[in-house]
Protein backbone atom coordinates (compact mmCIF):
# COMPACT_ATOMS: atom_id res chain seq x y z
CA UNK A 1 0.00 0.00 0.00
CA UNK A 2 1.03 3.45 -1.02
CA UNK A 3 0.52 6.64 1.51
CA UNK A 4 0.66 10.31 0.17
CA UNK A 5 3.04 11.84 2.98
CA UNK A 6 1.72 15.41 4.00
CA UNK A 7 3.10 17.91 6.29
CA UNK A 8 1.21 20.27 8.84
CA UNK A 9 3.81 23.02 9.63
CA UNK A 10 4.25 26.56 10.00
CA UNK A 11 4.09 28.73 6.07
CA UNK A 12 6.62 30.87 5.25
CA UNK A 13 6.00 34.31 3.28
CA UNK A 14 8.01 32.16 0.17
CA UNK A 15 4.28 30.53 0.70
CA UNK A 16 2.20 33.81 -0.25
CA UNK A 17 1.53 33.48 -3.73
CA UNK A 18 0.82 29.77 -2.86
CA UNK A 19 -1.81 30.33 -0.17
CA UNK A 20 -3.56 33.41 -1.99
CA UNK A 21 -3.78 30.74 -5.42
CA UNK A 22 -5.26 29.00 -2.38
CA UNK A 23 -7.64 31.16 -0.99
CA UNK A 24 -8.53 32.68 -5.03
CA UNK A 25 -9.56 28.53 -5.58
CA UNK A 26 -11.47 27.74 -2.18
CA UNK A 27 -12.65 31.28 -0.86
CA UNK A 28 -13.10 33.28 -4.34
CA UNK A 29 -10.54 35.71 -3.20
CA UNK A 30 -11.07 36.39 0.25
CA UNK A 31 -7.84 38.04 1.19
CA UNK A 32 -5.01 39.47 -1.13
CA UNK A 33 -1.24 38.96 -0.88
CA UNK A 34 -0.29 41.79 0.75
CA UNK A 35 -3.51 41.02 3.32
CA UNK A 36 -1.86 37.02 3.97
CA UNK A 37 1.80 39.20 4.22
CA UNK A 38 0.44 41.50 6.86
CA UNK A 39 -0.97 38.84 8.65
CA UNK A 40 2.56 36.06 8.64
CA UNK A 41 4.23 39.65 10.26
CA UNK A 42 1.22 40.00 12.93
CA UNK A 43 2.36 38.15 16.38
CA UNK A 44 -1.25 37.55 16.86
CA UNK A 45 -1.86 35.57 13.74
CA UNK A 46 -0.85 32.03 13.93
CA UNK A 47 -1.01 29.56 11.02
CA UNK A 48 -1.48 26.13 10.15
CA UNK A 49 -0.25 24.86 6.55
CA UNK A 50 -0.71 21.33 4.70
CA UNK A 51 1.36 20.56 2.12
CA UNK A 52 1.98 17.61 -0.34
CA UNK A 53 5.52 16.15 0.13
CA UNK A 54 5.49 14.61 -3.17
CA UNK A 55 4.60 17.74 -5.07
CA UNK A 56 5.73 20.66 -2.30
CA UNK A 57 1.82 22.02 -3.39
CA UNK A 58 0.00 23.78 -0.19
CA UNK A 59 -3.23 22.07 -0.27
CA UNK A 60 -4.74 23.15 2.99
CA UNK A 61 -4.44 26.28 5.48
CA UNK A 62 -5.81 27.39 8.50
CA UNK A 63 -5.41 30.82 10.80
CA UNK A 64 -6.38 32.39 13.88
CA UNK A 65 -5.93 35.53 16.12
CA UNK A 66 -5.09 35.69 19.25
CA UNK A 67 -7.24 38.03 20.46
CA UNK A 68 -6.97 38.11 24.87
CA UNK A 69 -8.25 34.88 25.89
CA UNK A 70 -9.85 34.15 22.59
CA UNK A 71 -8.84 32.43 19.28
CA UNK A 72 -10.86 33.55 16.69
CA UNK A 73 -10.67 31.10 13.57
CA UNK A 74 -10.32 33.46 10.63
CA UNK A 75 -9.81 30.77 7.60
CA UNK A 76 -9.85 27.18 7.30
CA UNK A 77 -9.55 25.48 3.92
CA UNK A 78 -8.70 22.61 1.76
CA UNK A 79 -8.48 22.66 -2.01
CA UNK A 80 -11.37 20.80 -3.57
CA UNK A 81 -9.43 17.44 -4.97
CA UNK A 82 -8.26 16.67 -0.90
CA UNK A 83 -11.60 17.17 0.79
CA UNK A 84 -13.36 14.32 2.48
CA UNK A 85 -10.40 12.73 3.02
CA UNK A 86 -9.94 14.44 6.94
CA UNK A 87 -7.77 16.87 6.02
CA UNK A 88 -9.78 19.09 7.14
CA UNK A 89 -10.51 17.67 10.95
CA UNK A 90 -6.66 17.39 10.81
CA UNK A 91 -6.27 21.22 10.29
CA UNK A 92 -8.98 22.22 13.06
CA UNK A 93 -7.04 20.11 15.46
CA UNK A 94 -3.60 21.73 14.25
CA UNK A 95 -5.19 25.21 15.30
CA UNK A 96 -7.18 24.15 18.62
CA UNK A 97 -4.29 22.12 20.06
CA UNK A 98 -2.48 25.53 19.54
CA UNK A 99 -4.98 27.64 21.09
CA UNK A 100 -4.40 24.90 24.11
CA UNK A 101 -0.65 25.81 24.22
CA UNK A 102 -1.12 29.23 23.82
CA UNK A 103 -3.49 29.36 26.96
CA UNK A 104 -6.46 30.06 25.03
CA UNK A 105 -9.68 29.56 26.63
CA UNK A 106 -11.99 29.55 24.11
CA UNK A 107 -12.43 29.50 19.98
CA UNK A 108 -14.93 31.15 18.02
CA UNK A 109 -15.55 31.64 14.02
CA UNK A 110 -18.08 32.83 11.52
CA UNK A 111 -19.16 30.54 8.65
CA UNK A 112 -21.90 30.57 6.08
CA UNK A 113 -25.00 29.55 6.78
CA UNK A 114 -25.05 26.96 3.52
CA UNK A 115 -21.97 25.62 4.19
CA UNK A 116 -23.49 22.59 5.68
CA UNK A 117 -19.76 20.77 5.05
CA UNK A 118 -18.24 23.17 7.43
CA UNK A 119 -20.46 23.19 9.80
CA UNK A 120 -20.95 19.27 10.22
CA UNK A 121 -16.99 19.78 11.23
CA UNK A 122 -17.51 22.34 13.43
CA UNK A 123 -20.29 20.64 15.69
CA UNK A 124 -18.37 17.65 15.39
CA UNK A 125 -15.97 19.23 17.51
CA UNK A 126 -18.02 20.80 19.60
CA UNK A 127 -18.51 24.29 18.32
CA UNK A 128 -22.33 25.61 19.02
CA UNK A 129 -24.03 28.43 17.60
CA UNK A 130 -24.01 31.67 19.61
CA UNK A 131 -25.89 34.08 16.72
CA UNK A 132 -26.33 35.07 13.28
CA UNK A 133 -24.73 38.11 11.16
CA UNK A 134 -27.66 39.46 9.10
CA UNK A 135 -25.49 39.70 5.57
CA UNK A 136 -22.26 38.86 6.84
CA UNK A 137 -20.89 37.96 3.24
CA UNK A 138 -21.15 40.76 1.21
CA UNK A 139 -20.29 39.38 -2.06
CA UNK A 140 -24.15 37.40 -1.15
CA UNK A 141 -25.70 39.08 0.68
CA UNK A 142 -25.23 35.65 2.63
CA UNK A 143 -25.60 35.19 6.45
CA UNK A 144 -22.94 33.78 8.56
CA UNK A 145 -23.31 31.78 11.95
CA UNK A 146 -21.25 32.80 14.95
CA UNK A 147 -19.94 29.34 16.62
CA UNK A 148 -17.87 29.39 19.65
CA UNK A 149 -15.71 26.66 21.61
CA UNK A 150 -15.62 27.05 25.05
CA UNK A 151 -13.50 25.30 27.55
CA UNK A 152 -10.31 24.51 25.71
CA UNK A 153 -8.04 24.55 28.95
CA UNK A 154 -10.19 22.25 30.70
CA UNK A 155 -8.85 18.71 31.27
CA UNK A 156 -12.25 16.94 29.50
CA UNK A 157 -10.86 19.27 26.32
CA UNK A 158 -7.67 17.66 26.76
CA UNK A 159 -9.36 14.16 26.62
CA UNK A 160 -10.83 15.29 24.44
CA UNK A 161 -8.16 16.38 21.78
CA UNK A 162 -6.28 13.05 22.68
CA UNK A 163 -9.72 11.06 20.71
CA UNK A 164 -10.00 13.20 17.80
CA UNK A 165 -6.20 13.12 17.16
CA UNK A 166 -6.99 9.17 17.14
CA UNK A 167 -9.94 9.77 14.98
CA UNK A 168 -8.18 12.06 12.43
CA UNK A 169 -5.21 9.30 11.91
CA UNK A 170 -7.89 6.29 11.71
CA UNK A 171 -9.00 8.25 8.96
CA UNK A 172 -6.41 9.34 7.49
CA UNK A 173 -5.16 5.70 7.18
CA UNK A 174 -7.96 4.65 5.72
CA UNK A 175 -7.39 7.75 2.69
CA UNK A 176 -3.71 6.28 2.68
CA UNK A 177 -2.78 9.80 3.75
CA UNK A 178 0.57 9.98 6.51
CA UNK A 179 0.73 13.05 8.20
CA UNK A 180 4.10 14.83 10.03
CA UNK A 181 3.84 17.50 12.02
CA UNK A 182 6.49 20.33 11.95
CA UNK A 183 6.42 23.46 14.20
Amino acid sequence: MSFLSIRLHQPQFTDLDALVALDQCCLGGLWSKNGYQRELSSNNSHFWVLSSDLTQTIIGFGCFWEILEEAHITLLMITPEYQGQGLGQLLLYGLLRDAVNRDLERATLEVRVSNQPALCLYQKFGFEVAGQRKGYYKTTGEDALVLWRKGLQYPEFQQELYIWQQKIDDRLMANNLRVTIKN
